[in-house]
């Protein structure tokens, strides 16, 4: 009997030590995953430190009058743990998967295969930028200004359909016959092309030209695009200066965010009535907000920041659906326009149950 106790004991222990070395090696053993979390929080109404260290003001406006502001208006961030240098391990995964404001996502979709951790930075970079251009030229569009948009060409990257057709500063100013006044449309309307030949208007060196460019598939993350391989900016004539002061962030998500807390800095009152109200999406010229990613994460990190109400775009809904932590309502967006009505109601102490919401469809 005492052998029998003893071999299981031995059994047990040999046991214990297998799963504290398997253990150790999960701790180690790199996986083809990252981790995705609440990110900083960023009030457009506050300040930032610029590049010096120093608090400025995150939006800043020369050539109007400005008002007083209160509360917040938050844009919410996701910071993504892992690259394709580091990948986190199996036990780090094990950990997030326990964690409802986490989400494990495979490595692909964040860190696209031959994309390096340093090109993605760039890009995201450069997005931003992007965003903060549309989020200007949207609130300005709802305040009456003129913005005097042009799309031009950054670069036609070698290899790819528009590669020996378009060139650095061409001005891309018709597709298809249709004036083109953001990059956001013009890339909407080469998705709608699917593939097929887009007629495209363009200034060069004071000529105008017309060329045609054959757009070619990509597939990224299970999504595909239809690309010509041009890197755009869309340049604008501001009749006010608007700074945005943001760094060490990227991506296009912001842009909703920026657009509020611009209206709110040129318009008299408190267009949130004074509460702490969180949102996320993209924008272009025309008011349109759209998808973001990481949605999860910012919901989480907007109710621990404070805010009590967050705006999220209406094709983020399938994702917020039974997601939303507690002490936040979430108001659906799709415009610049249903965004200013849900504040308006807010600020007004209106009946905040009644605005939209993301719902699961009817059965």
């Amino acid at each position: 009997m005492d052998r029998t106790r003893s071999g299981k004991l031995g059994l047990g222990v040999w046991a214990l030590i297998v799963a504290l070395i398997a253990l150790v090696v999960l701790t180690f053993l790199p996986s083809p995953y990252v981790i995705q979390r609440p990110g900083p929080v960023y009030d457009t109404l506050g300040t930032a430190t610029d590049e010096d260290g120093e608090e400025v003001p995150l939006i800043s406006v020369e050539g109007a009058e400005t008002f007083e502001t209160a509360g917040t208006l938050d844009l919410t961030t996701v910071q993504v743990v892992g690259n394709r240098e580091r990948t986190p391990s199996w036990f780090e995964l094990a950990l997030a998967w326990m964690d409802s404001s986490r989400a494990v996502v495979p490595l692909d979709s964040v860190f696209p295969e031959g994309v390096t951790t340093e090109q993605r930075d760039e890009r995201n970079a450069t997005l931003m930028i992007d965003s903060q251009h549309e989020a200007t030229a949207a609130a300005l569009n709802e305040l009456g200004y003129d913005t005097g948009a042009q799309v031009v060409v950054v670069d036609a990257v070698e290899g790819t359909p528009a590669d020996g057709i378009l060139q650095a500063d061409d001005v891309i100013t018709g597709i298809g016959g249709t004036a083109v006044t953001s990059a956001t449309q013009l890339r909407e309307a080469i998705q709608e092309s699917d593939g097929q030949p887009v007629q495209l208007t363009v200034q060069r060196d004071g000529e105008e030209k017309t060329v045609e460019v054959t757009p070619e598939k990509s597939t990224e993350g299970g999504t595909t695009t239809w690309l010509i391989g041009v890197t755009l900016r869309t340049d604008y004539d501001f009749e006010i200066d608007v700074t945005i002061q943001l760094d060490n962030v990227g991506g296009p998500s912001a842009g909703m965010m920026f657009a509020l807390g611009i209206i709110d800095t040129l318009t008299p009152g408190e267009l949130n009535g004074g509460e702490n109200v969180a949102g996320t999406g993209t924008i272009d010229a025309e008011g349109t907000v759209g998808p973001i990613g990481g949605i999860r994460q910012k919901l989480y990190g907007a109710r621990d920041a404070g805010a009590e109400y967050f705006l999220a775009p209406a094709s983020n809904c399938d994702e917020v659906v039974g997601h939303v932590p507690d002490g936040l309502q979430v108001i659906r967006t799709a415009t610049l326009d249903e965004s200013l009505d849900a504040l308006e109601v807010i600020a007004d102490g209106g009946d905040v149950d009644a605005l939209p919401t993301c719902e699961l469809p009817a059965s």
